[in-house]
């Protein structure tokens, strides 16, 4: 066998054990396209909602204490006033 033959053979046996490598890859790469980068997006998408969603309970739940601080000022006011009351009647 001639050294141009031996390379040749090399060559094809190289290619032959590449080519199912190569597809692996393609297959891999696809995958990561259609489905892994598709999900995070989606998971992404879901967690920004929950923030949202966070987001607003959190305000509804700092007004409703600024409500119940505002009460405890009123009520304090109205013990106040009462008080004063009693003492000139």
């Amino acid at each position: 066998m001639s050294e141009n033959e031996l390379l040749k053979a090399m060559s094809d046996l190289f290619d032959k054990k590449l080519s199912p490598i190569e597809r692996d890859i393609k297959d891999i790469q696809l995958t990561l396209e259609n489905e892994t980068n598709k999900n995070i997006a989606l998971i992404a998408e879901g967690h920004l909602d929950l923030s949202r969603k966070l987001d607003d309970a959190l305000k509804v739940e700092n007004e409703k204490e600024m409500h119940l601080i505002r009460v405890n000022r009123l009520e304090n006011e109205i013990r106040r006033i009462k008080e004063k009351i009693n003492v000139i009647a």
